[in-house]
């Protein structure tokens, strides 16, 4: 990433960006918690989204890319969570169109211009007539101080909201980005387990979009992971609309990549509260693969280790276990020398090449007591890099998703 733009971190969260306007509602789709969420653009904005790789696609999913297919304009998007909508089939399609429907209607806007999104557990059908009551009682109450509660009503087993807004020159303008996220369980690489939602009002086409997004998403949402699951309703979404009042952003220019490089940013910030946030979690791990003989080699190694359920167990127990990362690398698929392996916990070498353990364990034990932990692997192959993020694996995740139903 190439950071020669300065970013100020703001408030507002989604409705940062002139002309977003949000907000959150119990819908009674759950017992007590917010859980329906409504984000518009006051005028018609440029859309791109990716979706999950999961083959077993939620209704929402399905809908949402016939949408951004139908039209290259998002006015608005309904978000539910506490149901995925997820393998329910003809209603559950039926279910996720009126979504679509009532919420256009209720905004005046085309339905073509109007995006659905799902979250919980899979299988049930929505209470729907209480989801579209939320969403006709919701509507009228959108408004610019709405994106804290919009946040809120997206979580499932979150712990904390995840919100962030910056703001930057571009092209002679000031320029802001808003986002929100949820993420906490069923997180994997491949489209990053979550929903992310991102706003701004730079001047950008959806075709220009949806390059940047893509990039940016692949550095960051696609880094990280908790337990290895990709779900059914995975989906990332950024509409812009314009208000800023660049010129359109266009591909080459210095302002594509600035614009790339302020993106990538909230999305990795947003990925690292994810990973942080994991079910049960206690701590934030970095892996960061050098050396590599390729950016393939480096992405697929730093993938292997932060999906190793025996290195994110160790970490949780302060174990300075570097058997287990060199052995998640081992069985990455990439091509390598063990022998010229390298390996340090937060800067603290515990192997170096020719399998020399330097490994102090008090040390260590120091160093793994710590929140956030990195492990550097040195492959000393070539000059290539790659990070992912992840987080120990505690009793309280299997305590979370042994009843995540209930």
């Amino acid at each position: 990433m190439n950071r020669d733009i300065q970013l100020d971190t703001i408030d507002g969260g989604i409705t940062a960006p002139a002309g977003f306007i949000a907000g959150g509602i119990h819908a009674k789709i759950r017992k007590k918690k917010p859980d329906l969420a409504i984000l518009a653009s006051t005028v018609p904005a440029s859309v791109a989204g990716v979706f999950t790789t999961n083959k077993a696609q939620a209704a929402p999913i399905l809908v949402s890319k016939i949408q951004v297919k139908r039209s290259p304009l998002c006015s608005a998007v309904v978000v539910n969570s506490g149901n995925a909508n997820a393998c329910t089939g003809e209603r559950g399609l039926n279910d996720a169109w009126a979504m679509v429907r009532t919420t256009a209607a209720a905004l005046n806007l085309p339905e073509e211009q109007v995006l659905v999104s799902s979250t919980g557990v899979i299988g049930q059908y929505l209470p729907i007539d209480n989801v579209l009551q939320g969403i006709t009682d919701l509507a009228p109450d959108l408004n610019v101080e709405g994106a804290h509660e919009a946040a809120l009503a997206i979580m499932t087993t979150d712990t904390y909201h995840k919100e962030l807004a910056v703001r930057f020159p571009l092209g002679g303008v000031t320029v802001t980005i808003g986002s929100m996220a949820k993420g906490s369980g069923m997180i994997a690489p491949n489209m990053a387990t979550m929903l992310g939602f991102v706003t701004t009002d730079a001047a950008i086409s959806n075709d220009v979009l949806q390059k940047m997004l893509v990039s940016a998403n692949g550095k960051s949402f696609n880094r990280i992971s908790v337990d290895g699951d990709t779900s059914t309703n995975d989906m990332v979404l950024v509409m812009a609309n314009g208000l800023a009042g660049n010129a359109p952003i266009v591909e080459g220019s210095p302002e594509y990549d600035q614009f790339t490089d302020a993106l990538e940013y909230v999305l990795i910030t947003l990925a690292k509260m994810i990973a942080r946030d994991g079910e049960g979690a206690t701590k934030l791990i970095e892996v960061v693969v050098t050396g590599a003989a390729s950016e393939a080699d480096a992405t697929a190694a730093a993938r292997s280790v932060a999906n190793s359920n025996l290195v994110k167990t160790a970490v949780h127990g302060e174990d300075a276990n570097w058997g287990r990362i060199i052995t998640a690398v081992g069985y990455s698929g990439i091509d390598f020398d063990p022998d010229l392996v390298s390996i340090s916990l937060n800067e603290l070498p515990v192997l170096l090449p020719n399998y020399e353990i330097v490994l102090d364990e008090e040390k260590a034990k120091v160093v793994l007591a710590n929140e956030n932990i990195v492990i550097t692997i040195d492959l000393n192959q070539g000059e290539h890099r790659a990070n992912f993020w992840t987080c120990d694996l505690t009793k309280e995740y299997v305590h979370i998703n042994a009843s995540y139903r209930s």
